[in-house]
């Protein structure tokens, strides 16, 4: 699949072009309702999942938060050079792989330590995260094969999608086992996840900046 990284911001008589103006504010509003709805959602996943003692309710919200400072630093590249679009989904990557990281140092963490989560607080919050990222789906669903700062944004709301139905899924598995290995589980999957979206946009990112370089 060819690698798009940008388009011309100036006509051929040097006037900005207002086609090219609408669509920077198109990327920066959903840009901003993006960065607002992962923002809300990171408290309040993070906080039901301390609440809940689960480790895949925690893993979903540092992803939620990654996300929320994926969108921010998009929106700095709105309407910015080719390049400065290509080095934040590059930022991007690497901060979603970090996060990646701390996601799965807790659930090694709480495989020693932790007691059993509550399924019902992994169930219903779970179930909120996916109608908050199934909503940023749809939101940046028009922008899936534009720019690689707005592809990343795509790219990182579809393994959302994939993470809340695991923690869902988690919750019910929970309660009906009796254990709490499946939250350890779905927690450890969902960084898995995140680690793999943050690699894929990390090599979008190195092949866009080398395309731009070398052509």
């Amino acid at each position: 699949m060819a690698v798009y990284v940008g388009r011309m911001k100036e006509t051929s008589d040097g006037q900005c072009s207002c086609a090219f103006e609408a669509e920077d504010r198109e990327q920066m509003n959903a840009l901003r309702w993006l960065l607002t709805i992962n923002g809300v959602m990171f408290l309040g996943e993070f906080g039901a999942g301390l609440v809940a003692g689960s480790t895949a309710l925690i893993a979903d919200s540092l992803d939620m938060f990654a996300d929320a400072a994926v969108y921010f630093i998009g929106l700095f590249a709105v309407g910015k050079g080719v390049l400065v679009k290509v080095r934040a989904a590059l930022l991007s990557g690497i901060l979603q792989i970090i996060l990646a990281f701390l996601a799965l140092t807790e659930v090694a963490r709480r495989a020693f330590v932790g007691n059993q989560p509550e399924p019902a607080f992994m169930i219903l919050v779970g179930l909120a995260a996916l109608v908050a990222n199934v909503t940023c789906l749809s939101i940046i669903s028009k922008h899936r094969r534009g720019e690689v700062h707005m592809r990343a944004s795509w790219i990182f709301s579809t393994n959302d999608v994939i993470a809340n139905l695991g923690v869902v899924s988690g919750g019910a598995l929970v309660y009906f086992l009796g254990n709490r290995w499946p939250d350890l589980l779905i927690g450890l999957i969902v960084g898995v996840v995140v680690l793999r979206g943050g690699v894929q946009i990390v090599k979008e990112a190195n092949k866009a900046k080398s395309v731009c370089l070398t052509g």
